[in-house]
């Protein structure tokens, strides 16, 4: 086992989920508010990464982020370094290509609660904050706890945006996912058949949770 990059894909996926709830929830709780072709929009840029091949994700943020481009260039005056080839790279890329995974569940989560409790808490004198925080987030935490869990299994089995993005460099941005292809082609298929079992083991068992809670509250509702 290549603990190295168990020890690094770990810590992406629990930077990159900690990072992307802080994005992911107001911009959730925004495109639950309505129509209009401007939320449209957003859905559609949210949503591309699940249709689009991850290596042209990973193409265009490497291109972007490079030292070539004025943002590249920006980035590398602010960090002493560019995000390609980086960790820090690896969390933009990851936070990117996670995104749909995050926000689709609370989208639906805060669409379904109903919206005249918090008509009925703004007329009481709640501000805005106070409504989503004491009233909107309990009645969706379920979605919430959805999304925190299928972005940080996403992220931990991530292999087109973080080759792309990343590279293969051992202790900075080798994940278990790049280590598992690299096993296979060298041939060393026991070590391929181990990191393989992990990502499968990960990938179940968060599952089972999200279901296994799903259960649970289905019985108490009987």
């Amino acid at each position: 086992m290549d603990w190295e990059a168990v020890i690094l894909t770990a810590k992406l996926a629990a930077v990159t989920t900690a990072l992307l709830m802080w994005v992911a929830i107001p911009l959730a709780r925004w495109l639950a508010g309505g129509g209009g072709w401007l939320r449209a929009m957003v859905q559609a840029l949210v949503g591309l990464p699940l249709v689009l091949p991850p290596t042209v994700l990973g193409f265009y943020l490497l291109v972007d982020l490079g030292p070539l481009t004025p943002v590249g260039r920006g980035l590398i005056r602010l960090l002493g370094h560019p995000l390609a080839f980086s960790f820090s790279g690896l969390v933009v890329g990851s936070m990117l290509y996670s995104l749909p995974f995050a926000v689709q569940p609370m989208v639906a989560g805060f669409a379904a609660v109903d919206p005249r409790f918090g008509e009925t808490a703004s007329m009481l004198g709640k501000p805005p904050a106070r409504v989503f925080r004491d009233i909107t987030y309990p009645l969706a935490k379920r979605s919430v706890l959805t999304a925190a869990v299928l972005a940080f299994t996403h992220t931990v089995g991530e292999f087109g945006v973080v080759l792309m993005l990343g590279g293969n460099i051992p202790g900075a941005t080798r994940t278990m996912s790049i280590a598992l292809y690299d096993q296979v082609q060298d041939g060393r298929y026991s070590e391929a058949n181990r990191t393989a079992l992990v990502l499968l083991l990960v990938a179940f068992a968060a599952l089972a949770m999200l279901y296994g809670r799903q259960d649970r509250r289905g019985r108490a509702l009987v």
